[in-house]
């Protein structure tokens, strides 16, 4: 019959926790959907966007820039997810396929003959003389910022779901499941089956049962600190949204950049790399279409407010859980299972009107002091968790910053040698070879490729 009702107080206990934990646990599962949803409706529509990009402004390569387009989100993706990656890997593997692509279907179109070897030789020569100057490196930047803290909110919701999951199903001691069966049980052999027990009775058994529980306390107020910091800046500098949908402009005036200096860099390349086969005659850069952007950005603003709307509502709810560990002795013991308003009580060993033991506080260390139960130390699994949210909460503005800050003095390439060269006006002389094929006209604020005047309602060239 004990045994049956140890069974019985173990189960009553998980079911009262989960009864506990559901909001709390229904508002993180929640907002990690909210979120998961959000970015991933963001990234389709960036790639999507730069997709059409190709498409409509650079349709001699659209094609063969699918793979690489289609890599960078998926990385981006990855990253998100806390995959083993970076954003200037996946940023710079993305320049590094490009490359090839923009040197031989913009810069010299009359390339031929583009073997593994020579693509090979183009993607190497990139990180030496960094054809797209700056804006790689920028989109570096810019992306590291934003994804950085999209990652580590989504590291923090799984985090949050962890600990959850993990009190929910904490074992029970020996001692503890005897000291519940004591409080609930015992009177039954008496034929006291209504009296229950003294509200000071059961703070002394649930805070020894849950000591392990309770030492959470402090890791969970500043996990929800961290959150916190977290959520406000998804929604202030570090916003994944415009972060994403603002890849395509930059990839855009990179591939600008690269047009603009193709002589120096063909004259490099030719040098590295040599020569490839050439077609006679002057190849157009294609037909240009305006792009459509009315619907996405209609699509954009929706999301985006949906979810600025979800964070809020959950930061806030969030903020109100701070004392959850610490006051969950307190809750389990409100409501119908202790006696409020009688003027008798069951205190373990008889029916009694106050319970004249000491009342012990919560935490591992009060349970020394505890009269019901002997709590002979912390839980494996709970104390996994608070070295889990100890290392997640070292992070914090300061370390933050120091990291964003690190992006900002990076440069992009590994050789860098001739960035500054290349980020010029595109000016050259003869002996550049400036009269290549695919050369690239400036006058008056248009772009000329070839007799072709460009139009685009994405802002091509500079003036």
């Amino acid at each position: 019959m004990e045994e049956s009702y140890q069974a019985a107080v173990r189960r009553e206990r998980m079911q009262s926790i989960q009864a506990l934990n559901f909001e709390l646990k229904y508002m993180i599962v929640g907002h990690t959907t909210a979120f998961q949803e959000a970015f991933e409706s963001f990234l389709r529509l960036a790639e999507n966007r730069t997709r059409s990009l190709f498409e409509a402004a650079y349709r001699p390569m659209a094609k063969e820039a699918a793979e690489p387009v289609k890599e960078l989100f998926t990385d981006i993706s990855l990253y998100i997810l806390g995959a083993e990656t970076t954003v200037e890997n996946a940023v710079l593997r993305f320049f590094d396929s490009l490359f090839p692509l923009v040197y031989s279907r913009l810069i010299n179109p009359g390339i031929t003959d583009l073997s593994e070897d020579y693509t090979e030789c183009l993607r190497l020569t990139r990180q030496d003389i960094n054809p797209f100057g700056h804006y790689s490196k920028n989109m570096v930047t810019e992306l590291s910022k934003s994804l950085w803290a999209s990652r580590m909110l989504s590291q923090a919701l799984s985090l949050g779901t962890e600990v959850i999951n993990t009190t929910e199903h904490a074992a029970l001691t020996k001692e503890c499941s005897r000291a519940l069966v004591r409080m609930q049980y015992c009177p039954h052999c008496q034929g006291l089956t209504l009296i229950r027990p003294c509200v000071g009775y059961c703070l002394n058994v649930m805070r020894g049962c849950l000591a392990s529980v309770s030492e959470l306390d402090m890791q969970w107020r500043e996990y929800i600190s961290t959150l916190e910091y977290l959520t406000n800046e998804m929604g202030a500098s570090h916003d994944l949204e415009i972060a994403l949908t603002g890849i395509w402009n930059s990839i855009n005036e990179a591939i600008l950049h690269a047009q603009l200096n193709g002589p120096q860099l063909s004259a490099t390349v030719d040098k590295v790399c040599g020569q490839p086969k050439q077609q006679e005659g002057n190849l157009s850069s294609g037909h240009i279409v305006p792009l459509k952007k009315a619907t996405e950005a209609q699509t954009l603003v929706l999301a985006h407010a949906s979810l600025n709307n979800r964070r809020r509502e959950f930061i806030n709810y969030m903020k109100r859980s701070r004392t959850f560990y610490a006051s969950i002795a307190e809750r389990l013991c409100d409501g119908d299972l202790v006696m409020r308003d009688s003027s008798t009580c069951w205190n373990g060993e008889d029916v009694v009107e106050s319970y004249t033991s000491r009342v012990v506080s919560s935490g591992l260390k009060a349970q020394i002091n505890n009269p019901e139960l002997k709590v002979r130390g912390l839980d494996p699994l709970i104390s996994n968790l608070i070295d889990k949210l100890q290392n997640f909460n070292q992070l914090d503005a300061e370390k933050a910053k120091l990291k964003l800050e690190r992006w900002s003095s990076r440069d992009t390439g590994s050789g860098g040698g001739r960035s500054e060269e290349l980020e010029t006006s595109g000016d050259c002389d003869d002996e550049d070879g400036c009269q290549g094929s695919g050369d690239r006209i400036h006058t008056a604020g248009k772009c000329v490729f070839s007799g072709h005047i460009q139009s685009l309602e994405i802002p091509m060239c500079h003036s």
